[in-house]
């Protein structure tokens, strides 16, 4: 009985800090954050493909690490481990405040931007918290499509302006 409680205690505590990890990177990388959600926001697609080349580029170089028998080359993988997932992190930040944008505009409520990336934060934990759709496929959807979109955002590689939506480019154009 002690293993569900520390399962369970240990589930609703990632769910409780979730929000305030994305929050933070939002508050430390403001710009960085914005161009990671605009790139979301324009080319989700190629931030997907983007991810994926960066998940094999991390994948492979950590799991041949993590498998050798030499305690140093374990602790290597494990950092590089830890640093890809905090960057995968960093991209999921802008997906949730391009989520927080989003519900902003469809309830047409006046939402503080910080309230705006809380809500967002939480929209995405909650499907990410559905069983199976969400484990299965809204977790390394949202995990590799945020790699590629942090890649994007750390190479600089903006969206083209061309590419926006009819929407966005009327009003950047005005």
């Amino acid at each position: 009985m002690a293993d569900v409680y520390a399962i369970f205690g240990t589930l609703l505590s990632l769910g409780i800090v979730f929000p305030g990890l994305l929050t933070t990177w939002w508050l430390l990388f403001p710009v960085r954050v914005e161009r990671i959600r605009a790139r979301l926001a324009i080319t989700p697609w190629g931030c997907l493909g983007m991810g994926t080349l960066g998940a094999l580029a991390f994948g492979f170089p950590i799991g041949l690490l993590l498998g050798l028998p030499f305690g140093p080359a374990k602790f290597v993988g494990t950092i590089l481990l830890f640093s890809g997932l905090a960057f995968a992190s960093l991209g999921a930040t802008g997906l949730a405040a391009e989520m927080g944008d989003r519900l902003a505009r469809q309830s047409g409520a006046k939402f503080t931007p910080a309230g705006a990336m809380v809500r967002g934060a939480l929209a995405l934990e909650l499907a990410a918290a559905f069983p199976l759709i969400g484990w299965f496929l809204v977790i390394p959807l949202v995990t590799v499509a945020g790699l590629g979109a942090a890649c994007f955002g750390l190479l600089r590689w903006s969206p083209r302006a061309s590419r926006q939506p009819s929407g966005e480019a009327a009003i950047s154009r005005a």
